[in-house]
C-alpha cells in the first residue's frame, strides 16, 4: 500500500542543533529511493508502506548510534486506495483552489 507520511524526528539529549541527525535520515531515505520533501519542521515521505516504515526504523537506529539517548517521533500517515495520488497532486489541488478565488 502506498503512503504519504509527514515525519518529525526529535533527538533528545544531543544539544540544540539537530541538523546532523536529520541529514543522516535524509540520506537513509535517499538510499531507500523514497520520494521526500524536506520542510522546516520535518520531512514528507512518499512510498510503499513497508519501505517507508523500514526507513524510519533505520533512522532511529542510526540516530541512537550517533549518541542520542532518546528520540521523540511524530508521524502523520495518509493512505488512499481509490486512486494514485502524489505529494505534488495534493499541493497542486490546493493551489488550483486558491487560483480560482483570485
Amino acid at each position: 500500500m502506498k503512503v504519504i507520511l509527514d515525519l518529525t524526528i526529535i533527538p533528545i539529549g544531543v544539544g540544540v542543533s539537530l541538523s546532523p541527525y536529520i541529514a543522516a535520515c535524509e540520506k537513509i531515505f535517499s538510499e531507500a529511493k523514497l520520494k521526500t520533501q524536506l520542510h522546516a519542521n520535518g520531512t514528507n515521505i512518499e512510498g510503499e508502506w513497508d519501505d517507508v516504515f523500514a526507513a524510519i526504523k533505520r533512522c532511529h537506529e542510526i540516530i541512537h548510534g550517533m549518541g542520542a539517548p532518546r528520540i521523540s517521533t511524530i508521524i502523520k500517515v495518509g493512505t488512499r486506495v481509490d486512486r494514485d495520488q502524489t505529494m505534488e497532486d495534493k499541493i497542486h489541488s490546493v493551489q488550483a483552489r486558491l487560483a480560482e478565488t483570485k
